[in-house]
């Protein structure tokens, strides 16, 4: 079972290490990986060109902004209502079951969550968690309703919002507040997540660009300046850290499309396990 969305992997300077390309290739699952035109032949040459999708600019100084402003505008003119939206340091898509995180092999988890947007009017953005943030230990939901929604994301093109992404930093926490604000509704999933690598960890992306010197802050305090009303700035981590208060987004409520008939019990989309010798993983990442 596959998306039904298109999968757009925004990457810069990872042709070496390109993690999501190779989890997804892992999982069958169909996506199109997009670069600036300088660094093609360097993809090319390890990624099928079939699925490389080059920008009409390089090298903006931006971040990632213009590319996936570039990415929403494409699946558009394709005719898609939504698309996914996927940074490239994720290192395998999981499913949280029985206190258990299980790595997927499958485009089912993708599917799932398109299914269950598609239920609702309103739900702007969801996806999956990450891996370190869902404890195997605790009790959870099977997803978090009006929070912010990172680095696998579901975007539903109906957005309004003026501009789609903006900015140079913290973009998917300043997309996730903006949807919230204008009365849409996100979802993040728990049962589903993205074993995704430490911010700052790996060369290349963002790293180079904006991270650097002081970046963290001028990045922590770039979303203050955007969302002074929920944002506060923090120590964690032993880095400069935003810190947002969503609780006033519980008044968003999901609204049901006309017609649609929840089904009762649990849909597993295909998915069995298959375990050759039991493995541990432990929490970790982001």
């Amino acid at each position: 079972m596959m998306p039904r969305c298109p999968l757009f992997v925004i990457s810069k300077g990872r042709w070496e290490s390109r993690l999501t390309s190779k989890a997804l290739e892992q999982a069958g699952v169909p996506y199109r990986i997009v670069v600036e035109p300088q660094e093609h032949d360097q993809y090319a040459a390890v990624i099928d060109p079939k699925k490389i999708l080059v920008t009409p600019f390089s090298n903006l100084g931006q971040g990632s902004i213009p590319v996936r402003n570039f990415v929403w505008q494409t699946a558009v003119e394709e005719g898609f209502e939504r698309s996914w939206v996927i940074d490239d340091n994720i290192d395998g898509f999981y499913r949280l079951h029985n206190n258990l995180k299980l790595r997927v092999e499958t485009g089912s988890t993708f599917r799932a969550i398109e299914d269950w947007s598609d239920r609702y009017e309103n739900v702007g953005l969801s996806g999956p968690n990450y891996f370190m943030f869902a404890s195997r230990k605790t009790k959870m939901p099977p997803l978090a309703l009006n929070t912010r929604v990172y680095s696998c994301i579901l975007v539903n093109h109906a957005l309004d919002l003026g501009e789609r992404w903006r900015g140079r930093y913290n973009e998917d926490t300043d997309l996730s507040l903006r949807v919230l604000k204008a009365g849409w509704c996100t979802a993040l999933f728990n049962a589903f997540l993205i074993l995704k690598q430490t911010t700052m960890t790996m060369k290349g992306g963002n790293t180079d660009e904006l991270y650097k010197g002081d970046g963290r802050r001028a990045m922590a305090d770039s979303l203050v300046e955007q969302h002074p009303d929920v944002t506060t700035v923090a120590w964690k981590w032993n880095r400069w850290q935003h810190q947002v208060d969503y609780t006033s987004f519980k008044r968003n409520k999901l609204v049901l499309k006309g017609g649609v008939i929840v089904p009762a019990g649990a849909d597993n989309y295909g998915m069995e396990l298959e375990v050759d010798e039991p493995v541990e993983v432990e929490d970790g990442g982001m």
